[in-house]
């Protein structure tokens, strides 16, 4: 084999791995989310959660969008784990259509394809309402003149009248149980070394539809590769939260138990595929010419397709009804990390390196968003408690320090996680945005990475009011006077409905959200706020506290307005609303 013939197959492996990434990213862009939606509305039981994972996985091409999605709706609570393996289960189904283009590429010359659709691909492509279509359009026909270039190029190797190749394979016993597991151990090596089962699949079905690999070491290649994709996601999933782990896992172990079982029926299952297909097992170069075996030993990549949907679809059938015990199994192998929560700077739903594709990654930085909200209102909520025990330990200080101090450096811990969770979901958000976007998801990204600038500004009013409860709790000025505590008390319950409005915004659909809620709330706090200044005035001027306590509870009502803007620029954000000028 020459080397040009060598540099031809690895170019066009790369070809074919590079066709479908753009085939999927572009179909992935186009209906991004309209899938997450059909997954979210279509996953009632485990069987509609195994027709909703095949059909979503057929569509975009990609078994791995579709389980960042899954993990996804899991984090999110929209999906049980349970739900979340039956379409798992649906995605290994759906994922073998893959075999079946390639196998048709192997077996017919469909170069002429490529051709027009490269034409009418950069056609649309320029043009921007078109343009995810021509991207589509190119990905296919990288992907067709990938499989026409494999097909010729095998062809042209002769590896069937290799005789080193022939007395390579010949070596191996074909009846010998050791040698499936030798070749079942070489494709999982393969797939993982390589991280594309397809390209591994395009090679097995070169060297068998020479004739130069046994179809029983070609299918055990095959069941490798099955396991090796999953061997990937379960190493890059270990830096992922616990739900993406345990589905990681689960997909194992469904692939893992798959070919425990198959190994016992091996060569029964194999013939039963061939039969099917009209492949002969039995026929010899010798006894059938050159001619015949070699129209026989091009059935293969259809035998090595067959098999491959055959076992994915018996496999599904078998484990479909065992899900609540998978269920129980990853979460016995896979327990939570235990962390607390005060320290705990981790992001929660986004998956770093878990099986990360950009179109798809709007819902864990959402999701990572409502989180960071809601940790906000938590945080004002404990500056609430902070001023309760600030005036409730006016006549027992000393009892009360310990408490007060205690919560006062939660708060301020809390000032820490907002300032790590606003960088760790920018960087997030940043890489994200490298990829090719739709317009609409780099709108989405632009609305983000402004919502968690606002969200941080939360955490930091808060903090500037817990500082100021705590300088004047230890300072040597005078109390304030009730009537200042009942007002501190209804502005901040003011910001708090405020906030809880944000969460409910970020929590939900924006369609069935009233921002006119928010900004009635707004205009109460502004009112409210100039009621209490003109007030602050007067009781200053007529003696009741003194102007250094007035400016103190200014300080904490004016924070409580400020927080109440950057809670509307948070709204105004997400409801895809301009920023009212200053």
């Amino acid at each position: 084999m020459s080397i040009w013939v060598f540099f031809t197959l690895l170019g066009s492996l790369a070809l074919l791995m590079y066709g479908m990434k753009s085939m999927s990213e572009a179909l992935q862009k186009m209906a991004g989310p309209q899938l997450r939606h059909v997954l979210g509305a279509m996953t009632t039981n485990r069987i509609t959660g195994m027709l909703t994972g095949m059909l979503v996985t057929a569509s975009v091409q990609s078994s791995t969008a579709t389980t960042v999605m899954t993990v996804s709706f899991v984090n999110a609570g929209l999906l049980t784990l349970a739900q979340a393996i039956s379409v798992i289960m649906g995605a290994n189904i759906g994922t073998t259509l893959t075999a079946w283009i390639m196998s048709a590429g192997m077996s017919f010359d469909i170069s002429n394809l490529a051709y027009p659709a490269f034409f009418i691909g950069i056609i649309l492509i320029y043009q921007k309402k078109y343009r995810y279509i021509g991207d589509f359009l190119f990905g296919i026909a990288f992907l067709v003149f990938a499989l026409a270039t494999l097909r010729v190029t095998g062809q042209n190797m002769h590896l069937g009248e290799n005789q080193a190749v022939l007395d390579f394979f010949a070596s191996f016993d074909p009846n010998s149980f050791l040698t499936t597991l030798t070749f079942l151990l070489l494709g999982g090596v393969l797939t993982f070394c390589v991280q594309s089962s397809a390209a591994v699949m395009a090679i097995t079905m070169i060297l068998c539809s020479s004739g130069a690999l046994p179809i029983y070491q070609g299918i055990a290649l095959v069941m490798g590769e099955n396991i090796g994709t999953t061997v990937t996601s379960n190493l890059a999933a270990m830096s992922a939260n616990t739900q993406a782990r345990r589905a990681a896992l689960a997909h194992m172990f469904f692939n893992v138990f798959g070919v425990i079982w198959i190994l016992f029926v091996f060569r029964p299952f194999i013939d039963m595929v061939c039969g099917w297909v009209g492949y002969d097992v039995n026929m010899t170069m010798e006894v059938a010419g050159t001619h015949v075996f070699m129209a026989n030993a091009a059935k293969l990549s259809f035998v090595l397709a067959a098999f491959h949907t055959s076992f994915n679809v018996a496999n599904t059938f078998i484990l479909i009804w065992f899900i609540p015990q998978i269920e129980r199994f990853v979460c016995w192998v896979i327990k939570p990390k235990k962390v607390d929560e005060e320290e705990d700077f981790r992001l929660h739903f986004i998956t770093a390196g878990f099986m990360k594709t950009p179109e798809l990654s709007v819902l864990e930085a959402q999701k990572e968003i409502q989180h960071f909200a809601s940790r906000m209102q938590r945080m004002f909520g404990m500056v609430r408690e902070l001023l309760q025990l600030s005036s409730s330990s006016a006549a027992k200080k000393d009892n009360q320090a310990g408490d007060f101090n205690k919560l006062y450096t939660r708060i301020e811990k809390y000032e820490g996680i907002s300032d790590n969770m606003e960088l760790e979901i920018a960087k997030y958000l940043e890489s994200v945005s490298d990829a090719h976007l739709s317009d609409d998801t780099k709108a989405k990204i632009r609305a983000m990475l402004r919502e968690i600038s606002e969200l941080e500004s939360i955490g930091d009013a808060c903090f500037n009011m817990a500082r100021t409860i705590s300088r004047k709790y230890n300072g040597k000025q005078d109390h304030f006077i009730e009537r200042q505590y009942d007002h501190m008390h209804q502005m901040m319950e003011l910001t708090d409905q405020s906030l809880t409005q944000m969460n409910k915004l970020l929590g939900g659909r924006k369609e069935s959200y009233d921002v006119n809620r928010t900004f009635n709330i707004e205009n109460e706090i502004n009112n409210y706020r100039t009621q209490l200044k003109s007030q602050n005035i007067n009781d200053i001027n007529n003696h009741e506290y003194t102007y250094a306590v007035g400016t103190i509870y200014m300080d904490i009502v004016n924070e409580c307005e400020k927080l109440g803007d950057y809670v509307v620029n948070v709204v105004e954000a997400r409801m895809g609303l301009r920023q009212k000028d200053a």
